[in-house]
């Protein structure tokens, strides 16, 4: 997956992750974290499937887009939990 469909995909990832946990944080902190999660759940996902999921079709796989929204809403738990900030 090229750089500026990791972005995208780690945007959408983040405003995904941010409506499902309904945590209060800004959202510049929310996308950064969700690119983060995002970058952690891909590489995750390429270690457990063997798949390439950086490859050229990495962006419309949809193991993509589970690993990606899982690692952004872990990412976000856990600087939650480490923040003391709880959902709404």
């Amino acid at each position: 997956m090229g750089f500026l469909s990791f972005l995208i995909l780690g945007l959408i990832a983040a405003v995904i992750a941010k409506a499902v946990l309904k945590q209060k944080h800004g959202w510049v902190v929310t996308i950064l974290l969700g690119l983060a999660g995002a970058a952690l759940g891909g590489w995750i996902g390429g270690a457990v499937t063997g798949e390439d999921i950086y490859g050229v079709n990495g962006f419309w796989s949809i193991t993509s887009w589970l690993f990606a929204l899982g690692g952004a809403i872990i990412v976000l738990l856990v600087f939650g939990a480490l923040t003391g900030r709880r959902k709404a």
